[in-house]
């Protein structure tokens, strides 16, 4: 049996941008909708979704079959969580409220075997090591590690040019609505100062040669974004999607006219 390679990174090489979706309903019958629909990254997001860690293996199962790949973002960077989303088969993580360089190095040492890290060994229970079925999986598995941190405040943004010469960082993803709100621009990820400063934000990442990525709703900003060079970007959040679906069809029969789309959102 062979160690499954990372379809995030295998995607990139193809050529960007990659285009995802956000998962936050924990039934992995959603995750099995999402997988089929021809995006090319999901992301569960164990941050601010109810998921517990079954859910999130139970997710990267339904997942697995299709030909899209699977980021998970955790609820924090604590060491201990990591390992077990490491073992339970999490390849890629984006780990949110990254402030520092100092941050990022810790967070670089929980997700890597040594010596190039600090990852304990539990493979004879770690679905990522299908239970010791994997030859060579502690010598192979860091090579299949995707760590994407989250920038998102005034003061991270400060921090960003030394936080992306960790070695060990993959990439930054900026993210628009706490970053609006840390700006004084609470829920207007699409204000011209927050624009402004995913644009430097951008141009720091593409300068380090690293992954760049956000979540954007509004599809011109979308396209803007892409041309700054974003790799990879959020289109879509599944709530969002099945809540506002419900409330068109019912506004359309019971008023007999399809209701008016709200203004995209750069955030969620």
């Amino acid at each position: 049996m062979e160690l499954p390679r990372n379809r995030f990174k295998q995607a990139l090489a193809k050529g960007g941008p990659l285009y995802g979706l956000w998962l936050g309903l924990p039934d992995a019958t959603v995750a099995e909708l999402a997988g089929g629909a021809g995006f090319d990254w999901l992301l569960i997001d164990h941050e601010h979704g109810p998921f517990e860690l079954r859910d999130v293996m139970h997710h990267l199962q339904a997942i697995a079959p299709y030909p899209v790949a699977p980021i998970v973002r955790p609820v924090e960077g604590n060491p201990a969580l990591l390992k077990k989303m490491l073992d339970i088969g999490v390849q890629t993580f984006l780990i949110p409220m990254v402030e520092t360089a100092e941050q990022a190095q810790e967070l670089v040492s929980a997700v890597l075997y040594p010596p190039a890290g600090t990852r304990g060994l539990g493979t004879s229970m770690a679905r990522g090591a299908q239970w010791n079925r994997v030859p060579g999986y502690l010598k192979k598995a860091n090579d299949e590690v995707c760590l994407l941190l989250q920038v998102e405040t005034a003061s991270a943004m400060k921090n960003i040019d030394a936080i992306l010469v960790v070695e060990g960082v993959d990439g930054v993803f900026i993210g628009p609505s706490d970053l609006s709100a840390s700006m004084g621009h609470i829920g207007d990820a699409g204000h011209p100062e927050v624009r402004e400063a995913i644009a430097k934000g951008l141009a720091s990442i593409k300068r380090a040669d690293k992954i760049a990525g956000l979540l954007c709703m509004d599809p011109a900003l979308v396209d803007d974004y892409v041309a700054q060079g974003a790799d990879f970007v959020g289109v879509g959040v599944d709530t969002l999607i099945l809540g506002q679906g419900m409330v068109k069809l019912a506004q359309q029969f019971k008023t007999g006219s399809a209701p008016t789309d709200d203004k995209p959102q750069a955030g969620y």
